[in-house]
């Protein structure tokens, strides 16, 4: 190993101290040992409860992401076996168990959107694993003569992610108890069949992961490493991630990249700096630079509209954000909406209400009208009341002719009806 070899190691893993992604680690002086040796597996794993990963899960995608760009090889579990068990880590109930078919789908639409981010495809630097292929076809007796006979019950007890849930009404069952089990033979099968010497994670599942280190060490005598990072939350302690109660999905069909890109527009000006660092792939010299740039006038929203950029762009490609910014510049900043080219339209009809209509529908119909029958004004007296308050294509009723005609039709196809600033309708003409 040379000087040269463990500056770059040591580098690797100073930009993610740097960045705020380092909580726990084993002896940080081994690690850079380890990983100046040359390229390693680091693996961590993602259940499939859902169709989708979240925005909760990117901080987890960018830590493989960023070994990976380091020389490192990547391995993302998608636990087809732990994930019909469920971790007890964080939740403060059991989960729900899912049908295997279901796991199924979820596992390979959670498999295709980690292929987005890492290099883990076919002939790829790194691989996309599902640990039931190694946990499936093992007994009962093999699994506690192989693995539990190394694991002590006071050990497991003493962990955080169990501990929480026996001090609970509700306590816990014996088969989340085991997912701990489960979770530490992945990292034995790893390190065996792919040289894997590092397991990365949330800060909630440093005890699962000291537990695979642990198993590895009484049955093959090697010493391998853990690194987590802390969980991603909000300046003000709530959970991040979620938008109403709702989580904020990696998937375009569950959550837009315009609905994406609103997200962390309107995310805190405290956390601006820290989700730059943590979530995107830009240097920490400019994520710094942006943030003291945005806190010298945070009025501007310039570092909230960077990360929007930044975090769109990593999840759904750089090619939607000319449309998504446009919707967004009209929708709240009050620019003309004539401006808008067909995508950027196309992408406002799934965004806001929106009714299709015949041309005969639009051509001459009395604007009062289409106001009510789109649910902006209660009766056309309101709108007559208050003409200066509902606009058509951003031009106030007050000021322009009584009926909609050729002319309010953009790209030949559609009109915004409005009323106030955050009320919208969009009339959208059948082909």
């Amino acid at each position: 190993m040379s000087s040269q070899d463990r500056d770059r190691a040591a580098a690797t893993l100073n930009d993610l101290v740097e960045r705020g992604l380092v909580q726990d680690t084993t002896e940080r002086g081994a690690l850079v040992d380890r990983l100046a040796e040359g390229s390693i597996g680091v693996y961590c794993g993602f259940d499939p409860t859902a169709t989708s990963l979240h925005i909760g899960n990117l901080q987890s995608i960018m830590l493989l992401r960023r070994f990976q760009e380091a020389g490192h090889r990547p391995i993302a579990l998608v636990g087809g076996a732990t994930g019909m068990i469920g971790d007890p880590s964080g939740r403060s109930e059991e989960r729900q168990f899912l049908d295997p078919e279901v796991l199924d789908a979820n596992r390979v639409a959670i498999g295709e959107q980690l292929g987005r981010f890492l290099d883990v495809g076919p002939g790829g630097v790194g691989l996309l694993v599902d640990n039931r292929s190694w946990t499936e076809g093992v007994s009962v007796l093999e699994f506690l003569r192989d693995v539990g006979k190394h694991v002590t019950v006071n050990t497991m007890l003493a962990k955080e992610s169990v501990r929480g849930r026996i001090d609970r009404e509700s306590g816990i069952s014996f088969t989340e108890f085991s997912y701990m089990l489960l979770q530490a033979n992945d990292f034995l099968e790893l390190h065996l069949q792919h040289g894997c010497d590092l397991q990365v994670a949330g800060s909630d599942q440093w005890g699962n992961i000291t537990a695979g280190i642990d198993l590895i060490r009484r049955r093959t005598g090697h010493h391998v490493h853990g690194l987590t990072a802390p969980l991603m939350v909000r300046a003000d302690g709530t959970k991040f991630g979620k938008s109403e109660g709702q989580n904020v999905w990696l998937s375009s069909l569950l959550t837009s990249p315009f609905q994406l890109y609103q997200h962390f527009l309107n995310v805190g000006d405290e956390d601006v700096e820290s989700f730059l660092l943590r979530l995107t792939l830009l240097p920490v010299d400019e994520c710094r630079s942006i943030a003291a740039a945005h806190q010298a006038d945070p009025a501007a929203r310039q570092g909230q509209r960077q990360l929007a950029r930044a975090v769109t762009s990593l999840v759904h490609g750089a090619e939607v954000l000319p449309a998504v910014e446009a919707a967004s510049a009209v929708l709240f900043a009050g620019a003309p909406i004539g401006e808008l080219d067909d995508p950027a339209l196309e992408l406002l009809a799934g965004e806001i209400p929106t009714t299709n209509c015949t041309r005969s529908e639009v051509v001459g119909a009395d604007v009062f009208e289409r106001l009510v029958a789109a649910g902006l004004a209660r009766s056309k007296g309101e709108v007559r009341r208050n003409p200066s308050g509902y606009s058509v294509n951003g031009v106030p009723v007050a000021d322009r002719s009584p009926e909609l005609a050729e002319s309010d039709l953009l790209r030949q196809r559609f009109v915004l009806l409005q009323r106030g600033r955050k009320s919208h309708h969009l009339l959208r003409l059948q082909p």
